[in-house]
């Protein structure tokens, strides 16, 4: 069974606000002269801020954050924002893979931007009620 698919823009406002509250004020994620310096496309979301927003398609699924059991994901591929007011999007699906009889789903996990991957190995196990 899939699950209905999220999408989540994403802004450079959005990396600026998140560097404010994670404290990672790593040029990477903010400045294009610096980001293609160290080989990168242009500048990238925070890894934990793409995590952060499956997690929020994980909480919406689930009907509340305290269902969130475990939640794990393999970085593969960054997400190149660029400087617009468009931004980019990260599209978040999921497939149950179990329903277990103790009332745990185990999810398995794709975020895409432009089509790509951008996790591996994303998987969930959300407590769900009977």
């Amino acid at each position: 069974m899939e699950l209905p698919t999220q999408t989540f823009r994403v802004t450079r406002a959005d990396l600026v606000r998140y560097a404010g509250a994670s404290g990672d004020f790593n040029p990477i994620h903010w400045s294009d002269r610096f980001a293609t310096k160290v080989g990168l496309p242009g500048v990238i979301a925070h890894g934990m801020f793409t995590m952060a927003l499956v997690g929020r398609a994980l909480t919406a699924w689930a009907g509340s954050a305290d269902a969130v059991v475990e939640f794990g994901v393999r970085f593969t591929r960054p997400v190149v924002v660029p400087d617009d007011d468009e931004g980019t999007e990260i599209v978040v699906s999921a497939v149950v893979r179990e329903v277990a009889e103790s009332g745990l789903t185990r999810l398995d996990i794709t975020a895409t931007c432009h089509g790509e991957k951008v996790l591996s190995q994303a998987r969930a196990t959300l407590r769900t009620t009977r």
